[in-house]
């Protein structure tokens, strides 16, 4: 006999996601050239500063492709401005979950999927077939008039409530209905949390370099001040044996992937609140000052799985100063599968935006006794 309190699987915090990931809009009502067409418009519009996706289904027979017919499983063809790859299995939610993972924006013909959020076109000449579809309209947010003569069908009010609070708009008003998903998007912009690196071992150094008192603070105090004034709430990374301690402080996300580093603090982060974004900084920069957190957080890019400093000595992103959007955790995990565990890498070899320091200082870190001695000469701790 299994007890009440007894669960098969540990409790995990799922993102909010569709059928084929975050922020997913099906539309319905009207033909299949119309929704393409206005499916084309939104995304002239959106892509600049999101990235957006289009699912429909084909409306002409065609032959296998002869890879596939031949029993290959995939066919993958590098074109000169595009890549296409053909499967010869059926995909589910998980598989288009995972191959959507990095959109921000995912528009659907609704005649042949369904989607979490639907914006129903009102054409009487497709009456009968919105009626079929009446069971997939579980959060209609968006009205479009094909004739603003005809009013809205009374066989949708005992499906949506609420019917007149829901926004309509002429499906000829394309720069109304851009205005609309734009706000849409700017109020599902993920939040941003901060993430102070306060769990090193600190080996190098000989000493924990988070107690280091740069400021009169120890350092990671200092950090965690300083992403207050940007970030939604602020927690402290660390080793499951300095809760008890850090705690104090202010909340704290013990490391749940064991031996991993800075990798596994940010997995861990991710796996807590998959949601949220994270502004990652480590304790070991006492240079680091609230303009250069500011310009980062004002240059952040929702479209990229991160937004990240060049490095001053090797050019490359500085991982350990960077914000990672939600859609960075099936990336680092996948990296994870394949045996990396470098955040440096899943941000070298992904979409990622980069930035010019504003102060090339703010990044210097004190890793030795020895960078600690040159670091105490500077006249800044000499005031």
């Amino acid at each position: 006999m299994i007890s009440g309190e007894h669960r098969k699987h540990p409790k995990l915090a799922r993102p909010k996601l569709g059928n084929f990931g975050r922020n997913e809009w099906a539309f319905v009502g009207a033909p299949c050239g119309t929704i393409q067409s206005l499916a084309q418009q939104l995304i002239t519009g959106l892509s600049q500063r999101f990235q957006c996706a289009y699912l429909d289904a084909s409306h002409q027979a065609s032959e296998m492709p002869p890879m596939l017919a031949s029993g290959a499983s995939f066919e993958y063809t590098d074109a000169i401005q595009h890549r296409q790859l053909t499967a010869s299995a059926d995909w589910g939610m998980y598989q288009f979950r995972n191959i959507f993972s990095e959109c921000d924006v995912i528009l659907v013909n609704g005649n042949h999927h369904e989607a979490a959020a639907q914006v129903v076109i009102i054409d009487p000449s497709k009456t009968d077939s919105l009626k079929r579809r009446l069971g997939q309209l579980t959060n209609v947010r968006l009205f479009l008039l094909t004739d603003e003569n005809t009013p809205i069908f009374d066989f949708l009010k005992d499906t949506i409530p609420a019917m007149a609070a829901i926004t309509s708009l002429k499906l000829s008003d394309t720069a109304g209905i851009l205005a609309f998903f734009e706000r849409e998007m700017a109020q599902n912009i993920p939040l941003l949390n901060g993430l102070v690196l306060a769990g090193g071992q600190s080996l190098r150094m000989g000493r924990d370099k988070g107690s280091i008192a740069w400021h009169g603070k120890p350092q990671r105090e200092y950090m965690v001040d300083l992403l207050r004034p940007v970030c939604h709430d602020v927690l402290l990374s660390c080793r499951p044996e300095q809760v008890a301690d850090l705690q104090r402080v202010c909340p704290t996300i013990p490391d749940s992937f064991s031996d991993l580093g800075p990798f596994g603090a940010i997995l861990s982060a991710f796996r807590g609140q998959p949601d949220r974004a994270w502004l990652v900084v480590a304790c070991d920069l006492p240079l680091l000052d609230q303009t250069t957190i500011e310009y980062l957080v004002a240059s952040r890019s929702v479209k990229s799985i991160a937004t990240a400093y060049q490095s001053t000595t090797d050019q490359l992103p500085e991982p350990l100063i960077t914000i990672w959007e939600p859609k960075a955790y099936a990336v680092m995990l996948s990296f994870l599968a394949q045996g990396y565990s470098c955040p440096r890498k899943v941000l070298i070899n992904s979409n990622t935006r980069i930035l010019t320091v504003p102060n090339g200082d703010a990044l210097q870190n004190v890793n030795t006794p020895e960078d600690l001695e040159r670091m105490a000469q500077r006249p800044e701790f000499h005031s």
